[in-house]
């Protein structure tokens, strides 16, 4: 059986946390549109590596405190 991975984030949280920054104004932070930040959030998108480490100095943060990489349980149910 072939293992599904899920890329996870945190950055909804991180910018609550942070003066509730805005999506516009992290986006405006990393230099992307508001529409991507949403995407990346929703998990729609999977952000560039790139654009991943400018989100987590954005929060001065490790990467791995933004995203995490997760297995998805695809057994089939019973």
């Amino acid at each position: 059986m072939k293992k599904k991975y899920k890329i996870q984030n945190n950055i909804r949280t991180l910018r609550f946390m942070n003066e509730e920054m805005t999506q516009q104004q992290l986006a405006e932070k990393v230099d992307v549109s508001r529409q991507t930040i949403v995407a990346i959030e929703k998990g729609k998108y999977s952000p560039t590596l790139e654009l991943s480490f400018k989100i987590a100095q954005v929060f001065n943060v490790p990467l791995h405190e933004v995203f995490s990489y997760e297995l998805i349980d695809t057994k089939p149910q019973r």
